[in-house]
């Protein structure tokens, strides 16, 4: 269903709502406050999915030329890479195999993100690391990708463990990349959620598996208080393709905060295809 047919642009045709969207993305992209970096790389994933690459490219090329942080080397060379430059997923596995220890959970994450390993034998490393939960699920999820039964058991075993980032991570990978037989587990787990935010992470995962009452959740966390769950719903309601949700996020391009500005927009643009 594109958005002319969704009930939110009774009020403002759906031309005007790309353009605002697109202009949010710009907007975002251009930022360049202390705060704003992880907004403008999200701002760039949003553009790059909207058929504008090249606008990427130009944007954050000069960016990484100069960037030290390895955090923000792996966004940076991660949204090159899904704006069409394959050869900067050297870049990522360049920090994923570094000595520095810093970036190496962005840089699982990211070859994740855009379905990449790197060097097998580095990432395998990082799989079998367990002392830093967050790089070990990173690591299986970009090996489960790629058809790896074991890192997909470590992360649904994972899903059933007591450490919040584990359920939290667990979740949202198995949510991207789960099947229906991963509904029950992530349904169970929700009464004993450690924060709000991981529930919000486990509904969205639910929601992005068609689960009906997922996405009922999602609608509602568009409109919660905490600026991180509304962030995080705006991000998927996209990806679970959640039409019913479209007036919530034409509402959210007005948010306060620009990375849930940001989110909303990309969806806005997913949901019009």
């Amino acid at each position: 269903m594109s958005l002319n047919h969704c009930a939110v642009v009774t009020a403002e045709p759906a031309t005007a709502i790309r353009v605002k969207a697109l202009a949010i993305l710009r907007a975002g992209l251009a930022a360049t406050g202390e705060t704003d970096f992880w907004p403008a790389i999200h701002a760039a994933e949003g553009l790059t999915l909207a058929g504008h690459g090249r606008e990427v490219r130009a944007a954050l090329e000069p960016r990484l030329a100069t960037e030290t942080d390895a955090r923000r080397r792996c966004g940076l060379a991660r949204e090159l890479v899904r704006a069409g430059d394959l050869a900067k997923v050297a870049d990522v596995a360049a920090v994923l195999s570094s000595p520095d220890p810093s970036g190496h959970v962005h840089a699982a994450e990211s070859l994740f993100k855009v379905g990449e390993i790197g060097d097998p034998a580095v990432m395998d490393r990082a799989f079998a690391e367990r002392e830093n939960i967050r790089l070990h699920l990173m690591a299986a999820a970009a090996l489960a990708r790629r058809g790896g039964t074991e890192p997909l058991a470590a992360i649904r075993r994972a899903l059933h463990g007591t450490d919040p980032d584990g359920i939290m991570l667990a979740g949202w990978i198995l949510g991207q990349i789960g099947d229906d037989a991963d509904i029950e587990p992530l349904r169970s787990r929700l009464a004993d959620a450690p924060t709000p935010l991981i529930r919000a992470f486990l509904e969205h995962a639910l929601a992005l598996r068609g689960d009906a009452e997922g996405l009922e959740a999602l609608a509602r966390n568009l409109a919660s208080a905490d600026e991180a769950i509304r962030a995080a719903a705006a991000n998927i309601a996209g990806e679970a393709r959640a039409e019913a949700t479209a007036a919530a996020l034409v509402r959210l391009l007005d948010d306060p905060a620009l990375d849930v500005q940001i989110r909303a927009a990309h969806s806005l643009l997913i949901l019009a295809h």
